[in-house]
């Protein structure tokens, strides 16, 4: 009997879980390589210049920012995305642009060209914070 009844709660608890909605899981980047030029810690912020290739057709993958970004790209075209899947921004070569922070700011950059889009880009981050938080895709067609 004792089998018996482990046999019912492994089986409950396969159903139970089944049951459970699923987690949305965080879209990956695509094509992307990076590589820090510059870091310090100043007041409780990090200030960090990063250089960042993105592959043609490759993504950065759905994610936010918890501090502010300053942009600048060196060559190549960036097409920026918001989480309405609305283009908000296509940066080209010598174009600036900010990105806020926030979760409420959830984003994707994409290089729709034919050539490696090169980026340097100005985070300044509460000390200590990851440069970027991933996030699922929220619901676009392309990613």
């Amino acid at each position: 009997m004792r089998n018996g009844y482990r046999a019912a709660l492994a089986g409950v608890a396969v159903l139970g879980l089944s049951l459970l909605p699923g987690t949305a899981e965080a879209t990956p980047s695509s094509g992307v390589t990076a590589t820090i030029l510059s870091q310090h810690t100043v007041g409780g912020k990090d200030f960090i210049l990063r250089e960042i290739t993105i592959a043609p057709g490759g993504s950065t993958g759905w994610h936010h920012h918890d501090g502010t970004l300053f942009a600048l790209v060196k060559s190549g075209t960036l097409t920026h995305d918001e989480a309405d899947c609305q283009v908000d921004g296509v940066y080209h070569a010598g174009a600036t642009f900010i990105e806020p922070s926030g979760a409420d700011h959830v984003h994707i950059g994409r290089n729709l060209g034919t050539t490696p889009m090169v980026l340097d880009v100005l985070y300044i981050d509460p000390a200590g914070s990851p440069l970027s938080e991933d996030e699922p895709n929220p619901g676009c067609s392309f990613q």
